[in-house]
């Protein structure tokens, strides 16, 4: 354990020195002044080595010229990366006003002159624990945070590459709320026509649904490549979440979910919607926006789903949008309020990426953080002519 001893008087810091070398602390360093003290902590932080590289607690004296142990303290707590380091203020004033501003300042504890070795020793202990202790969690935070970045990658990896082909052209538009998201999409392309994708969002923030969404997405990908439908898709995944068993019963992860087939040579999209916000449809003519709405309960929550799918004609020009309802928490009002707000919105970016990008960083009116996902499919003049 290293201490740093700051005072301007040299006979206070050779005693204090003497008196923790005999008590067993070998790592002490001195500063004669506030000034001191940050340029030694400073440097280190910049080269990363040195006898002061690692300081795990500090003794201040309070009454120092220039600058001192309050202000000192204050500076201390204004650096990221010394705020965390201990204080004990060594005064030889009683006046408690001044300790009660030094504590508000960042002071740990507070020693009085002349020390009393046995009341130092014991409050530098308890200083250095509550040190083991924090570096331990502030340790363990970064491991989960290395952790959790990792994990991220790996859920991004499975997200699909934009498609622009012949007839259609698909691409999404992704913002997660924290480092893990619920909100998931997937599509494949069954030839240059067809083409089978999915918007869902397991309940729940964090790992958990993190994790769920990951599952769906395995299932998923299996499935599209199995050329399976809409339907068969839905009670697959359905089939597959009813299945886990989670060790709270009063706990169950679902997912709502949107689940479309489209096929340009027919010029449909059939939709199976679970307990999802609606899709859109969104004709270039300017003709009114096609909502497909909920035809099933959500996925995850009863061994047997009746499902009904939705089919409606496309026009060259349209643009499908399927989305989570974290986009839906930008806009005021009731559910049919906020859709329309979305339409309008999406009308003004038109094709333009960056103005939807920006739409989805907007800040929500209830400063709640959700992910947001947006798909959209815009189906391409050529397949009047198919």
């Amino acid at each position: 354990m290293s201490i740093l001893v700051v005072d301007d008087n040299p006979m206070n810091v050779m005693v204090v020195q003497e008196m923790l070398r005999r008590s067993g602390y070998e790592d002490v360093v001195t500063a004669s002044s506030a000034e001191e003290m940050l340029r030694m902590l400073r440097s280190s932080l910049a080269t990363g080595s040195g006898a002061h590289s690692s300081i795990d607690l500090i003794l201040l004296d309070l009454m120092m010229p220039a600058i001192d142990g309050i202000q000192a303290c204050r500076l201390l707590q204004e650096d990221e990366k010394l705020r965390d380091i201990p204080v004990i203020m060594v005064t030889a004033i009683g006046d408690s006003r001044k300790l009660a501003e030094a504590m508000d300042a960042g002071a740990t504890d507070f020693v009085t002159k002349p020390i009393n070795k046995v009341e130092l020793l014991a409050r530098i202990r308890s200083a250095l624990r509550l040190k083991r202790e924090l570096d331990w969690h502030k340790d363990r935070d970064m491991r989960l945070r290395e952790e959790l970045n990792l994990a991220r990658q790996v859920q991004e990896a499975v997200f699909p590459p934009a498609i622009d082909g012949e007839l259609y052209r698909v691409r999404s538009f992704f913002l997660a709320s924290d480092q893990l998201a619920g909100d998931l999409y997937a599509w494949h392309a069954l030839d240059s026509h067809r083409l089978t994708i999915a918007v869902m969002d397991a309940m729940g923030h964090g790992i958990s649904s993190s994790l769920i969404s990951m599952f769906t997405a395995s299932v998923l990908k299996e499935l599209m490549h199995a050329h399976a439908g809409p339907e068969r898709i839905v009670r697959e995944v359905n089939r597959r979440l009813m299945q886990l068993h989670y060790e709270n019963e009063l706990v169950q992860y679902y997912c709502t979910g949107i689940c479309a087939r489209i096929d340009l040579r027919q010029r449909i999209v059939e939709v199976v919607n679970a307990g999802h916000p609606p899709g859109l449809i969104v004709p270039r003519d300017g003709t009114a926006t096609v909502r497909l709405g909920a035809t099933c309960a959500p996925i995850g929550l009863f061994e047997t789903l009746d499902i009904r799918t939705e089919t409606v004609m496309l026009k060259p020009g349209d643009a499908i949008h399927f989305y989570t309802d974290g986009l839906l928490d930008l806009f005021p009002g009731d559910l049919d309020a906020k859709i329309d707000v979305l339409v309008q919105r999406l009308a003004q970016a038109g094709d333009d990426e960056d103005a939807i990008r920006e739409l989805l960083r907007q800040d929500s009116l209830d400063k709640r953080h959700d992910d947001r996902c947006l798909v959209r499919v815009d189906v391409k003049g050529a397949a009047a002519n198919i």
